[in-house]
């Protein structure tokens, strides 16, 4: 029965320690809050394993046990953090205009990668930013995700361009988060648009690049939410967008392990870039959701609350991080560890929201989003009077 105790306690303590240095690494470093608390809690349970370990055998297994636990993690850390040399690689990144797809392209640019740099517009200033930071090493090319044209023509300049080596990466970074509305209200124009961009653009250039990755057994990186995973009001569209894509990697994932091909989902949360867009763009959405609100809910959530909506954008690019770094690392880490994870969770509470969607009773995380996810202090004027419409 000894044997048997040391034997599991001496697994949790190593199962233990795994966890820490997994969430650690997947984003609780951007927040000291959590990391201070994960980091105390793990501890202590660990020296509470390690205190049962010791009053249930000897001395001499126990120091074994532990030693061969600590060997293995160390072991394992080392396989896991060893990267790739990045020289004779070629990686395709979407979305490169700003925020994360600018910031990847230009950081692995500098590490010596080949880099092709998805934009909306070649012409425009994040092309002319991207073409001046970037160096020879980074190759601008106009690429609307949505437009077969514009990607058979990015497929056949990267095709001439890598020959035979193939494409190491596909970066899917380009999306849209429209207009932060309820349900209700979203267009559905705008809808079909986020659906478009945020994953079937991905879908079509897995399908299109792929033979490319296969030869140089590359990486596929899709980039998601939080709200992929974690119901948000007023990201209902997004959020589903976002979730198709995470389901869709993760099936990825499994289809091409045969051919050596890896595929990772990057789930960034609070994090500032232009998907937040302009006062103009806000402006623009407003108007289409006003034109295309039926009279019925234009009654149930009244003009007031309907203009309170843009203010959800600024709420939320106010409360969001202008550091891209722990991204960028993680994006590098996808592309070139020997080991890359499943899995990326930067960002404040990036992995503890997702945590509690799925350990805590639904009614306890609704009231956690409730407060969480309030955007807005104006209430629909429907539900400002007890009275029912008649």
């Amino acid at each position: 029965m000894e044997v048997w105790a040391a034997a599991v306690v001496a697994l949790y303590i190593f199962t233990v320690a795994w966890k820490l240095r997994e969430v650690w690494h997947m984003g609780v470093r951007c927040d000291g809050a959590n990391a201070f608390a994960v980091t105390a809690l793990a501890l202590a349970l660990v020296l509470g394993g390690g205190a049962s370990l010791q009053l249930t055998v000897c001395p001499d297994f126990y120091g074994g046990a532990l030693l061969g636990c600590s060997l293995a993690l160390m072991f394992g850390m080392e396989r896991r953090e060893k990267l790739l040399l990045p020289s004779g690689r070629a990686v395709l990144v979407t979305g490169c205009d700003s925020g994360f797809g600018r910031a990847l392209a230009v950081a692995l640019s500098q590490r010596g990668l080949t880099v092709f740099a998805g934009v909306l517009d070649e012409n425009g200033t994040g092309a002319r930013q991207l073409t001046e930071r970037g160096g020879d090493k980074l190759k601008v090319l106009q690429l609307d995700v949505t437009n077969s044209s514009q990607i058979e023509a990015a497929h056949r300049h990267i095709h001439t361009w890598v020959g035979d080596a193939g494409l190491w990466g596909l970066v899917n970074n380009a999306g849209v988060l429209q207009f932060p509305a309820d349900s209700e209200l979203q267009p559905l124009a705008a809808s079909r648009r986020s659906m478009d961009v945020n994953f079937l653009a991905a879908v079509h250039l897995c399908q299109v690049f792929l033979p490319m990755l296969r030869k140089a057994r590359g990486r596929i990186v899709n980039v998601s939410s939080m709200a992929g995973e974690v119901p948000m009001p007023g990201l209902g569209v997004y959020g589903a967008s976002k979730a198709a894509l995470g389901l869709f990697s993760g099936v990825l994932r499994l289809e091409l392990a045969a051919w050596g091909v890896k595929v990772a989902l990057i789930q960034p949360a609070g994090f500032r870039t232009n998907i937040f867009g302009s006062s103009e763009s806000a402006a623009r959405l407003r108007d289409e959701l006003v034109a295309t609100v039926t009279p019925e809910a234009r009654e149930d959530y009244g003009e007031a609350y309907i203009s309170s909506l843009p203010g959800r954008l600024a709420r939320m690019s106010q409360q969001s991080a202008e550091d891209l770094s722990p991204v960028v690392d993680d994006f590098c880490h996808a592309l070139l560890s020997t080991r890359p994870r499943p899995l990326y969770t930067p960002g404040q509470m990036g992995w503890l929201l997702p945590f509690l969607h799925r350990c805590c009773p639904t009614a306890a995380f609704d009231a956690i989003a409730g407060r969480l996810f309030k955007h807005t202090d104006c209430r629909p004027a429907g539900l400002q009077s007890p009275q029912p419409r008649t």
